[in-house]
């Protein structure tokens, strides 16, 4: 007598092409936040450092902000995996220089112009000129983060990680270990090296090879919503309670700090690669997703609308300090995502090749032939 099929051998796997749109754009959303205007300077921020606004502000910065980048560099960690394999690595290079190298200098380039003329007309407050450095920072990244579009040291580094991606996808899971063991040292040690600006980038793309290798997506896509985020609710407070014991102190507490923010960044990204898969078993994953073919546009652009645009609405609410202010930031990353989707809606019209290239082959042209069209989980 054949036994009846159960619930649960009759559900599917987990959505992960779904989820990994969804949690693409949950973390852009999270970047957003950092980059959120608040009309003060830094020693303005320290005096609100404890107020309500300084409290809420440095919370969702720093316990969500700031860890959306782990999760973006182990999804691409993770793509690239089988992206290799499938392409070739000449093939793969040229793809990834088109879809991420490219998209960055011109944008880098279009907010210098653009910023740069507009602190010269007197609109805003900005940069007007500079050095040699100045202009290599701002466009490549050179030595130093941009003063402009200061989000696209991650795409620099980013890239850097995937012209190494032949080599790594080749050793063995034991040296790529090693690796990250090494790259853990030199987050903690602190030490500017200039090849990576930010060498914990290294450490959370061989976490995605690693996760593609030994399907390590899928068993997180198959915790319980408490035990993902258990890790984070375990980390929190140490972050909280070590950064506030430290109060601008160095030394081995800021090695320690430095230790705890890794450990609470891959907490993070846990907990929003669980809520991604949840959303995604939704039928609001279907609306998110119709977004998330922005996202990499909001990544790009929002700079733009920090410079250009948030002053303009903070002139209504008041910068940081004020009572409109918070309410403000709140909703600074969806007003972003209106400018970006309105901003790549009017490119796609004028010209779908400048978008196409703008957006790495995201936007623009017929998007049924494009890598970026396919499902996500074999992305370019």
């Amino acid at each position: 007598m054949t036994r009846p099929v159960t619930a649960m051998q009759r559900e599917a796997g987990p959505p992960l092409s779904q989820a990994i749109g969804i949690s693409r754009l949950i973390c852009i959303l999270g970047i957003v936040y950092v980059h959120a205007w608040t009309g003060i300077g830094g020693k303005q921020m320290s005096r609100l450092a404890e107020t309500t606004q300084g409290i809420v502000r440095w919370s969702v910065v720093e316990l969500f902000g700031r860890a959306s980048v782990p999760l973006l560099t182990m999804v691409s960690g993770w793509l690239v995996a089988s992206s290799i394999a499938k392409r070739g690595p000449c093939s793969f290079l040229s793809g990834k220089a088109r879809a991420v190298l490219a998209p960055m200098l011109l944008w880098n380039a279009i907010a210098l112009l653009v910023v740069m003329s507009a602190s010269r007309a007197g609109w805003i407050i900005g940069p007007m000129s500079g050095d040699f450095l100045f202009f290599a920072n701002n466009l490549i990244s050179l030595t130093g983060g941009a003063d402009v579009n200061v989000q696209m040291t991650f795409l620099r580094d980013l890239f850097l990680c995937m012209a190494a991606a032949p080599l790594l996808v080749r050793l063995s899971s034991r040296w790529l270990l090693l690796a990250m063991a090494v790259t853990v040292i030199w987050v903690i040690g602190g030490w500017q090296l200039y090849l990576l600006l930010r060498p914990s980038i290294l450490i959370f793309f061989i976490v995605g090879l690693l996760a593609r290798r030994h399907g390590l997506a899928e068993a997180a896509a198959r915790l319980a919503p408490w035990q993902a985020a258990l890790p984070f609710l375990l980390i929190a407070p140490v972050k909280i309670g070590l950064s506030v014991a430290m109060d601008g102190r160095g030394g081995l507490d800021l090695h320690l700090l430095a230790g705890i923010d890794l450990i609470m960044r891959a907490a993070v990204a846990l907990l929003v690669w669980r809520l991604a898969i949840g959303l995604a078993r939704r039928p609001i994953g279907a609306q998110l997703l119709g977004l998330e073919r922005y996202a990499f546009f909001l990544f790009c652009s929002h700079l733009l609308f920090m410079w250009l645009i948030a002053p303009q609405l903070g002139a209504l609410t008041g910068p940081m300090g004020e009572p409109g202010w918070l309410g403000l930031f709140l909703i600074m990353p969806l007003l972003a995502l209106v400018f970006a989707v309105g901003l790549a809606k009017a490119v796609e019209t004028l010209s779908p090749a400048a978008a196409d290239l703008l957006s790495g082959g995201r936007l623009g042209r017929d998007q049924t032939a494009r890598p970026a069209a396919r499902p996500l989980a074999h992305a370019h």
